[in-house]
């Protein structure tokens, strides 16, 4: 493992000649625009939901965007290998605008589910593109920063997305909730673009003896697979088992060629970096999408207080994403990513035990949050990181996608199986048992990331000496 690390560090192409600040701030400022949108709408979407009547297929809503990062990732990853991350990432900000659009002037809620299926296409191309930017624009010793300035600008909104989009959605309409967002969109592009544009002109062909880029068809069929599987979960007949049947198949003869080699025996190394990735991504947002419903349903709180809660998290995800990139702390790269993955359960576990005893002031539930979001902060930037040192400099796109596709893969499905638990256990009326186990069943799958993270191997920190 030793010798395969050493031989990716000099495998580093030259950084092309772009302004870093003015990189930075568009990159930054970017991902401020997904986050605010991903953690707005999951304030208002309980509003939205209602009004358009689509409170049953409420799931749906996060599951379709993240469908669509799944199709996007791929595509951007093969395009950002062959022609460089730049124009993928501004035709990504033009596909987030349209999908704000089209959900911003929703009518019905399949109209609404139309717009967020859009913008995740949008987004997963967004999110590869940045990932090759910074693998491209910035040294090695460079990344932990930005990926602590990517991970603040993820959780910035936190503090300010959920009482803005409460504010919006209680004195204007939860429609603002998306057209708040479009300036945000075209200032980080304009902020971006000198830069993008010579990275464009400075990009060198890609290298021929470089992996094979990911099947188009096969990103077609995984996304296909994780609908099934979604619809799957909102049926309770016959056809039910069709189609989980269906949706596995799908999913066993897409994965291979999107992955690592051997993906699916579950070697050591990059493999089992992805594999955490998806089951960490999975569990965290299949437990915070129903966290401000629970607040709402069960407790009776006001919109407004219950979006604070997902602010508080904020904090701990704030946390974890600076301490990961301290110099003086030399732990391992793969023992920071099985600490995360510990965190994020014990926050999921907290909050699910808290949904069985209504009586307990609903704020434990924001103190809970806290170990969920440190986690994602020390974890995240971690898994990007570590995979990032596990890859050649011509294979940073597909891996790239590989490592997205799966957080996809992983949000969509255990989003979805979140929805399946809430579907089957909400007509009984006892909200306690519904929402504590839809949190304690996430728990369940951040111990399996656990365990998953446990076989990485050894991936060194970047401030450890050579």
């Amino acid at each position: 493992m030793a010798t395969q690390q050493t031989s990716r560090d000099h495998a580093e192409v030259a950084a092309p000649k772009v302004s870093q600040r003015a990189l930075t701030i568009g990159l930054c400022a970017t991902v401020v625009a997904i986050a605010f949108e991903t953690i707005a709408v999951a304030t208002a979407m309980p509003v939205a939901a209602r009004e358009l009547a689509g409170l049953r297929q409420y799931a749906w809503a996060f599951s379709l965007f993240l469908i669509g990062m799944l199709f996007a990732t791929v595509v951007c990853g093969r395009l950002s290998d062959r022609i460089g991350p730049a124009k993928p990432l501004l035709v990504g900000l033009v596909i987030f605008l349209a999908g704000l659009v089209v959900a911003g002037t929703a009518q019905h809620f399949l109209q609404l589910l139309a717009g967020r299926l859009v913008q995740g296409l949008g987004s997963g191309a967004m999110n590869v593109a940045i990932y090759v930017c910074v693998a491209m624009a910035f040294s090695r010793r460079q990344r932990p920063k930005m990926f602590t300035y990517i991970s603040t600008a993820w959780v910035l909104p936190s503090f300010v997305g959920p009482p803005a989009a409460a504010w919006l959605t209680q004195n204007l309409s939860w429609h603002w909730v998306f057209f708040a967002v479009i300036p945000l969109v075209i200032f980080g592009g304009a902020m971006a673009l000198p830069s993008l544009l010579r990275m464009m002109r400075s990009h060198q062909p890609s290298d021929p003896d470089a992996q094979k880029p990911a099947p188009l068809w096969a990103a077609g069929l995984l996304a296909v697979a994780a609908a099934v599987l979604q619809l799957a979960g909102q049926r309770s007949d016959w056809v039910t088992v069709v189609l989980v049947i269906g949706g596995l198949s799908g999913l066993l003869v897409a994965l291979p060629p999107l992955m690592p080699p051997r993906f699916l025996r579950f070697p050591r190394g990059l493999s089992q970096v992805i594999q955490t990735r998806g089951l960490l991504a999975g569990a965290f947002f299949g437990g915070e999408v129903f966290v401000p419903l629970m607040l709402v349903e069960q407790r009776g709180v006001p919109l407004f207080q219950a979006g604070a809660v997902l602010t508080v998290g904020a904090v701990g995800w704030t946390a974890g994403s600076w301490l990961q990139a301290r110099p003086w702390l030399r732990v391992r790269r793969d023992v920071l990513i099985t600490l995360g993955c510990w965190s994020v359960a014990l926050g999921l576990a907290l909050v699910g035990l808290i949904a069985f005893v209504p009586t307990l002031p609903y704020v434990l539930v924001a103190v809970s949050w806290i170990f969920a979001g440190l986690g994602m902060g020390l974890a995240t930037s971690s898994t990007s990181l570590a995979a990032m040192t596990l890859s050649t400099a011509a294979e940073q796109g597909r891996n790239a996608s590989s490592l997205n596709v799966y957080d996809a893969l992983g949000s969509g499905i255990f989003v979805g199986l979140a929805g399946t638990v809430f579907a089957a256990l909400q007509p009984s009326g006892n909200l306690a048992l519904t929402f504590g186990i839809v949190e304690l069943s996430m728990a369940v799958v951040a111990l399996l990331g656990v365990l998953t993270s446990l076989r990485i191997g050894v991936v060194r920190n970047e401030f450890a000496p050579h």
